[in-house]
């Protein structure tokens, strides 16, 4: 069902204009080693039982990588669906 959710936001996020040329979701694609490092940061937040989905992790993304909350939960969903599906 979660992965289902996943693949659909990022269907709807490319036909959608505002971000089908985003740059924060093209480096994701470019930089897989990068999404790689985030999948483990999300692995521990999972060991010390937080969500990927956590306000707390949604924080950490963002200040990571200087962008909005919006930005960083729509990048967490975008990571994990495409390189971490394990993550909860």
């Amino acid at each position: 069902m979660q992965k289902k959710l996943y693949i659909s936001l990022l269907f709807l996020i490319g036909f959608h204009p505002a971000f089908s040329q985003s740059n924060l979701l093209q480096n994701v694609k470019n930089n897989p080693k990068e999404a790689i490092e985030l999948c483990e940061k999300f692995q521990e937040f999972n060991s010390a039982g937080i969500s990927a989905n956590s306000d707390e992790v949604i924080q950490y993304v963002s200040e990571k990588n200087n962008i909005s909350l919006v930005n960083a939960e729509i990048l967490s969903i975008y990571v994990i669906g495409l390189h971490c599906q394990s993550i909860k």
